[in-house]
């Protein structure tokens, strides 16, 4: 298991990523929220020399796949080999209204967008023609004065972040790994993502174009070389400062819970109704309420609320054997107590990790 942590955008990405390589985070990850994702990941790697870094996410949608494929190749060679491209759809209305560009299927546009980007790669990288013809994307031009510089280094990883099945299967088939959304818990992990993973790998080896450098085996899980991150909700620190976060988390919970993309973990749960009642109160713009109808018990689900000293058991106890990196973000802490628990967090996650390997059939 390895703990990652997250920067903001440009103003102190430098001194940030220094930060967190020293005090020994294995990566870090930046958003596309109000800021450009790629900026500061150009920043960190000049102040880097080991810690991996990676998009969490950038829209894919709002770019096409050559502009990703230049700012992505450039970011590897500036990186020397450490860029993670983790790469998300967004939804309609964002991808259409906000930056204007079009919307198709998400998943098949996703499989073919990826299935683009590593065909851009390839072209650069042995000097053979581009020749992809998708139904939504076609690259049939590259110069070679326009090609980027082939390098000795491999393209960097790419990563999808999904919720629903179909999402996940395309992230199974074509990508090196899979970005959970933080809205999620480790029972739909476990019966959902895994299963879903699983059916992708089986799908990339029956067909031509899946690109996948992992195996799935018999139980469900994914192995060998496929990455399954995530972000838990940690609430944690003294009991003033958990009592100040909590609100705030259920606010948030109830924010996403009440989108019918993600109505299905819901489901999972049994939680069905109180999911429907969210998205019509969200609609009438009653966020107040909305926070009052998440429980402590579903507050539990989806959120490690601990003790300093018993975050790391619960989180390993929770995700131990289901993740290969988990990007740790415990509110309330100083830096360097940050540090200290992350790395505590590291150990327990191997161990359990480990033990879970056990029973796994081969």
């Amino acid at each position: 298991m390895k703990v990652d942590a997250t920067i903001g955008g440009l103003a102190g990405a430098t001194a940030q990523a220094r930060r967190l390589e020293r005090r020994g985070y294995d990566g870090l990850w930046v958003g596309e929220m109000n800021q450009d994702p790629f900026l500061p990941l150009a920043l960190a790697a000049e102040a880097t020399d080991r810690i991996d870094l990676g998009t969490s996410i950038a829209v894919a949608f709002a770019r096409s796949p050559m502009t990703l494929a230049y700012t992505a190749a450039d970011l590897q060679q500036h990186s020397g080999g450490r860029m993670w491209l983790g790469l998300g759809s967004q939804v309609k209305a964002h991808v259409v209204r906000r930056f204007s560009m079009p919307w198709g299927r998400p998943a098949p546009q996703m499989r073919e967008y990826v299935l683009a980007l590593r065909a851009i790669w390839a072209a650069w990288g042995d000097g053979s023609p581009l020749r992809f013809e998708g139904e939504y994307y076609r690259h049939t031009l590259m110069p070679r004065d326009f090609a980027s510089p082939a390098t000795d280094l491999d393209p960097p990883r790419i990563l999808v972040a999904g919720v629903g099945d179909a999402m996940t299967r395309v992230a199974g088939e074509v990508a090196d790994g899979f970005l959970c959304h933080g809205f999620t818990t480790a029972r739909w992990i476990r019966e959902r993502t895994l299963p879903a993973l699983a059916a992708g790998r089986v799908r990339a080896t029956a067909a031509p174009g899946g690109v996948t450098s992992g195996e799935a085996v018999p139980d469900g899980s994914v192995t060998s070389g496929f990455d399954i991150v995530a972000t838990p909700f940690v609430v944690t620190g003294s009991d003033q400062q958990m009592a100040q976060e909590i609100p705030a988390l259920r606010e948030r919970i109830a924010f996403y819970a009440s989108t019918p993309s993600y109505r299905g973990l819901f489901e999972l749960h049994g939680w069905e109704g109180l999911s429907e009642e969210l998205t019509a109160l969200s609609k009438a713009g009653r966020w107040t309420e909305m926070s009052r109808l998440i429980t402590d018990d579903i507050l539990a689900e989806f959120a490690v609320i601990a003790a300093v000293h018993e975050v790391p058991e619960r989180l390993a106890a929770r995700f131990g054997g289901l993740l290969t990196r988990m990007s740790f973000r415990p509110a309330g802490l100083d830096p360097e107590a940050a540090a200290d628990l992350a790395a505590d967090v590291r150990r327990r996650c191997t161990a359990a990790e480990r033990d879970a390997a056990v029973g796994r059939p081969v």
